[in-house]
């Protein structure tokens, strides 16, 4: 299984990205540098880097979810960027059980995660409505979830997820919306790109 285990922080200066959208509270010392204007292809291919590195995801699987919303009804971009946010990392994430995505993918990836009662460990998982998404017993005794907790508390939890960070459980309520998703890439230019 391939990831991206390259330095965070440098990636997101060169992407633009500010470090709190992964969930990380350090900032980078150092400035962007300024370097040429880019061109309509590279701000396309800008993008969709972004959104790649934002969700963890590589190029292959990226691709397909493209397809997958590109046969959806609505919006392909919209489409695009609600089946990213359907991941069961991202949702670990999002519910505030883990400080980062790639953690998130971690937790999944050791099968402390519970979705409708049965173990999951595949991190591109989809969730839908009402699946109950919950850690395992053996791991909520564990002290890295009080920790992660006592970090996350903060962070406000989607309104399409029902979370209760004590029973550290959730709710799938409905299916995300483009306007609830506060993630900063314009996927028209990702659906540009890939139409051509």
């Amino acid at each position: 299984m391939a990831v991206d285990r390259g330095p965070v922080l440098k990636r997101c200066r060169a992407l633009g990205i500010e470090p709190t959208v992964l969930g990380i509270d350090r900032k980078s010392n150092r400035q962007k540098r300024q370097g040429k204007k880019l061109s309509e292809y590279g701000l396309q291919l800008h993008e969709k880097q972004k959104a790649k590195f934002i969700y963890g995801v590589l190029e292959k699987p990226f691709r397909n979810y493209f397809a997958k919303a590109e046969r959806m009804k609505g919006q392909t971009g919209a489409n695009l960027m609600i089946l990213l946010e359907r991941r069961i990392d991202n949702v670990i994430f999002r519910m505030g059980l883990a400080r980062t995505r790639r953690e998130a993918r971690q937790v999944v990836g050791h099968k402390h995660v519970l979705i409708n009662g049965k173990k999951v460990n595949i991190p591109s998982y989809l969730v839908n409505v009402g699946d109950k998404i919950e850690i395992t017993e053996k791991a909520k005794e564990t002290k890295r979830y009080k920790e992660i907790i006592e970090e996350t508390s903060s962070r406000i939890a989607p309104s399409w997820l029902d979370v209760n960070l004590e029973g550290m459980q959730a709710t799938v309520k409905a299916l995300p919306t483009r306007e609830e998703i506060q993630i900063p890439v314009d996927e028209m230019l990702i659906v540009e790109l890939y139409s051509k």
